[in-house]
């Protein structure tokens, strides 16, 4: 008797594609960590990249720091711009309720 034939979702194998492609570690490392055929995430990973634009690069190692750096650098700027919306607000709070004073 054979073994019955798994099925994998469309998620899956992305995902399983995505640890090779971004990782770039050996198509074979990867299907003996997932339990799949080497010869199956191969057959996946070069669907993948026969799908994908020419213009689409693989993200390196220094790409991929780089955008890790740049994120923390967009969330700390969200942080000054509330913090700088914030005292704006509360400085021309201020500066009403000292001209209402003067007038008095």
């Amino acid at each position: 008797m054979g073994k019955s034939r798994r099925e994998f979702t469309p998620e899956f194998k992305d995902e399983a594609v995505k640890l090779v492609i971004n990782t770039g570690r050996p198509v074979a490392t990867v299907a003996r960590e997932l339990g799949i055929n080497e010869a199956s995430l191969g057959r996946w990973v070069l669907l993948f990249k026969a799908r994908s634009d020419d213009n689409t690069a693989v993200v390196t190692e220094s790409e991929r720091s780089e955008l890790a750096r740049l994120r923390k650098e967009n969330a700390d700027l969200k942080l000054d711009r509330a913090f700088l919306k914030k005292a704006s607000i509360f400085f021309a709070q201020e500066a009403s309720d000292s001209n209402g004073k003067r007038s008095s």
